[in-house]
């Protein structure tokens, strides 16, 4: 395939080489990683060095925020979610293809749409400069509902994670702390609500119980404060010391509080809720 230029407006050409100038960072073919580079079949152009990415679907085609933003938004401490954050996950979808294989292959229950939980066919890796197909989450504030940042995890539709180090990844430079993914939105959730630390594992409680919110680690599951409305606290605690002492102390913060908080536990050490779906 020849050289031929690109299309008016800075956008990728379809029609195009496989090497093409990036819109994001100006990398032209003159410079040694020669730009973008598109795959044609795939319907996806990345950049290796700023991390632009942009799809093509038919005429559906988005453009994705690449790492070098994500550098930036970085750089500086967010008590919300950056532009940077918000416009990633704006680029997100529902739950499809890859994701949606990932989680049933995992014995996930799937969330409804309102949920926090998203998808994204090509999503940069920072670390590795590759893009992967990646399962992104909202993270919340617990009480008021604020975004925090964001969680991404890289996958395989056979339920393995991808092979990228790490497969998992929070927004640098943003505040974790206090925070949820609501796997199911506030108007589901009236007088009960499942907890758990993972999403996979929330998503395992929910075979038995909805609505569930992940609370993204330990930390923020034994931190979780009591809500205002809610009577009952189902807690899924992973079968390790800090599972349960994030539990226990979950548990009992809400009881003082006045709800009826309980823990469900898997008999396996080393186990989640999770281990025991996949092997069920």
């Amino acid at each position: 395939m020849t050289n031929a230029p690109m299309a008016s407006g800075g956008a990728i050409d379809w029609d195009g080489p496989n090497r093409q100038p990036c819109p994001g960072c100006g990398r032209s073919l003159r410079d040694r990683t020669c730009g973008v580079t598109v795959e044609h079949d795939g319907g996806v152009a990345h950049c290796f060095r700023c991390g632009y990415v942009e799809t093509s679907r038919g005429d559906d085609r988005q453009r994705r925020p690449g790492v070098r933003k994500e550098r930036a938004a970085a750089a500086a401490r967010h008590e919300t979610l950056s532009e940077f954050g918000r416009e990633l996950w704006a680029s997100c979808g529902p739950l499809a293809g890859e994701g949606l294989a990932y989680l049933l292959a995992r014995a996930c229950v799937i969330p409804p749409e309102g949920g926090h939980l998203r998808y994204h066919p090509a999503l940069k890796h920072p670390p590795s400069g590759m893009a992967a197909p990646a399962l992104v989450a909202l993270v919340t504030d617990a009480a008021t509902g604020q975004p925090l940042t964001l969680h991404r995890t890289w996958i395989r539709a056979d339920g393995n994670k991808a092979s990228l180090d790490p497969p998992r990844m929070l927004l640098g430079g943003h505040r974790k702390a206090g925070g949820v993914v609501r796997l199911w939105p506030d108007d589901a959730v009236t007088t009960g609500l499942g907890i758990a630390e993972g999403i996979e594992t929330a998503l395992s409680l929910a075979h038995a119980f909805t609505p569930v919110w992940a609370c993204i680690d330990a930390g923020n599951l034994a931190a979780l404060p009591a809500l205002a409305g809610i009577e009952s606290l189902l807690i899924a605690a992973d079968h390790d010391q800090a599972g349960i002492d994030a539990a226990e102390a979950c548990a009992q913060r809400w009881a003082d509080a006045g709800a009826d908080a309980r823990i469900a536990m898997p008999p396996s050490p080393k186990t989640d809720l999770n281990d025991m779906a996949r092997a069920a």
